[in-house]
C-alpha cells in the first residue's frame, strides 16, 4: 500500500468547528464507558449478591475475551468504511449489550453479566476503533492530531459526567440509575452520530488492506517506539484501572458516604475537562513526552494521599479529585495522539485501525487485569461490600491507593528514560 492510497493529498487543517463536531461521538461513548467498566461491579456485587470475587472473575474473562479481539476488528475495519462500520455495527450492539447489562432481569447473576458484557464491549471495540481511527487520519499535523484527540476525549468527559450524574440527577439508586442510562444511550447515540457525519470532516477513503491482519500487527509492534509507547499505556493504564474499579466501594465503606458518589466523580470528570486545555498546551510548548510525564507527577504527589483518608472526609477526597482529575485530561489527549504521530509516520505501510485494535487491546487487558487483581484480593483479605469491617476497609484503601501510586512511579521512570523516542519531530 502506498502513501498516496493512505493519504491522497495533504489537506488543509479542519476549523474548530469541525474538529469539534468529530469530538461530539465521543459524548455517547464515554457515557456508555462508564457504566460498563466503573459500575457493574457495584451494581451486581451489591443489588444482586454476585460474590465479588466472581465479579471480578467475570470481568477478567470477558475483557481479556474482548481485548483479543480487537485487533482482529482493527484489520477488518480497515476494509470497510469508518462510518458505516461505526454507525451500523458498533453503535446498535453497543446500545443492546448495555440494556442487556444495565437492566438485568431478577436473580440475573454471572452468567447474564458475561453474556451482556460480550454484547457491549463488542460493540463499544467497534464503535471505539473506527473513531479512533478517523479522528488520526482526518488531520496531517502533530498539532491537528493533537487537538482532534482533545476533543474526542473533551466530549468524552462531558459523557463521563453525565453518566456519573443521572442516577442522583433522578434521586434513584445506583440500579435505577443504569436502568435510565440505559434508555438514554440509544438516542443520544444517534443523535451525536447524526452531527458528526454532517458536520465533521469524511475520513479518507482508503484502498481496502488486503495483507492478511498479522502483517499489520508486525508493522506496528516492529516500531521499537511504539513497542514502548504499548508499555507505557499498559502500566500507566492499570494504574488508572484499579480505582476505576475499587472507587465506588471506597467512597462507600472507607469515606462513608455514599450518597457524594455522583457529585465526586464528577468533580474528577470536569477537572479532567478543564485540565485538557492546559496539557493541550503544555504539550505543544514542551513536546508530549515532558508534558505526559508532568501530568503523571501531579498525580503520585495528589493520588497518594487518598490511602490515607478515613470515614467522613469527603472534602479532603473532593480536592483529590479535582487534583488528580485535571491530570487526567494529559492521561486522556497525549497518548492517543502520540500514537497517531507514530502512525504517520508509518502510513506508507499500515492504516489506522490496525494500530488502534492493537491499542484497544491493551487498553481492555488493563481493564481486565485491574479488576481480575484488585477484586479478588479484596476477598480474600475478607472485604465485603457494605460490611462495616473497619480492618477490611483499610485493607481496600491502600490497595485503591498504594498499588496504582506503585505503578505510576514505574510508567513515570519509563517516559522519563524513553521520552527521546516520541519527540514529536520524530514521530
Amino acid at each position: 500500500m502506498t502513501i498516496e492510497q493512505i493519504l491522497p493529498a495533504r489537506r488543509a487543517e479542519p476549523r474548530t468547528g469541525s474538529l469539534l463536531a468529530y469530538g461530539l461521538l465521543g459524548l455517547p461513548l464515554a457515557t456508555a464507558a462508564l457504566p460498563i467498566y466503573v459500575q457493574v461491579p457495584k451494581l451486581y456485587a451489591g443489588s444482586f449478591g454476585v460474590p465479588l470475587a466472581v465479579v471480578g472473575s467475570v470481568l477478567l474473562v470477558s475483557r481479556l475475551t474482548d481485548a483479543l479481539t480487537d485487533p482482529l476488528i482493527g484489520w477488518a475495519s480497515d476494509r470497510v468504511p469508518r462510518r458505516r462500520m461505526l454507525c451500523l455495527a458498533g453503535l446498535p450492539l453497543l446500545a443492546l449489550g448495555l440494556w442487556l447489562v444495565l437492566r438485568p432481569p431478577d436473580g440475573a447473576g454471572a452468567a447474564w453479566l458475561f453474556g451482556g458484557l460480550l454484547v457491549a464491549t463488542l460493540g463499544y471495540s467497534v464503535a471505539t476503533i473506527n473513531y479512533q481511527a478517523w479522528g488520526a487520519e482526518l488531520v496531517d499535523s502533530a498539532d491537528g492530531r493533537q487537538r482532534a484527540a482533545a476533543a474526542r476525549e473533551g466530549f468524552g468527559l462531558v459523557g463521563v459526567v453525565l453518566a456519573a450524574a443521572l442516577p442522583a440527577w433522578l434521586g434513584a439508586d445506583l440500579r435505577e440509575g443504569l436502568a435510565a442510562t440505559a434508555w438514554a444511550f440509544a438516542p443520544l447515540a444517534m443523535l451525536c452520530a447524526a452531527l458528526c457525519i454532517g458536520f465533521a470532516p469524511a475520513p479518507p477513503v482508503l484502498a481496502p488492506a488486503s495483507h492478511p491482519p498479522w502483517l499489520g500487527w508486525h508493522a506496528a509492534l516492529s516500531d521499537p517506539a511504539m513497542r514502548r509507547l504499548l508499555v507505557l499505556f499498559a502500566v500507566g493504564g492499570i494504574a488508572a484501572a484499579v480505582p476505576s474499579a475499587t472507587v465506588l466501594f471506597y467512597i462507600s465503606d472507607v469515606l462513608q458516604a455514599e450518597q457524594a458518589t455522583g457529585g465526586l466523580l464528577a468533580i474528577y470528570f470536569v477537572s479532567g475537562a478543564a485540565g485538557m486545555p492546559i496539557w493541550v498546551r503544555a504539550a505543544r510548548r514542551w513536546g508530549k513526552p515532558r508534558a505526559w510525564a508532568a501530568a503523571m507527577a501531579v498525580t503520585l504527589v495528589v493520588f497518594a494521599w487518598a490511602g490515607l483518608l478515613s470515614a467522613g472526609q469527603v472534602w479532603a477526597f473532593g480536592l483529590i479529585c479535582a487534583l488528580s482529575g485535571l491530570a487526567l485530561g494529559a492521561d486522556l489527549a497525549i497518548p492517543p495522539a502520540m500514537l497517531a504521530d507514530l502512525l504517520a509516520r508509518r502510513r506508507h505501510e499500515t492504516s489506522g485501525a490496525t494500530w488502534f485494535g492493537l491499542w484497544n487491546l491493551i487498553n481492555k487487558a488493563n481493564l481486565a487485569i485491574a479488576a481480575g487483581l484488585a477484586l479478588p484480593i479484596l476477598a480474600l483479605c475478607g472485604y465485603r461490600p457494605g460490611s462495616g469491617d473497619a480492618d477490611a476497609a483499610r485493607v481496600l484503601a491502600l490497595v485503591y491507593a498504594a498499588l496504582p501510586v506503585t505503578l505510576k512511579l514505574v510508567a513515570l521512570a519509563l517516559l522519563w528514560r524513553w521520552q527521546s523516542c516520541f519527540e514529536d519531530g520524530r514521530a
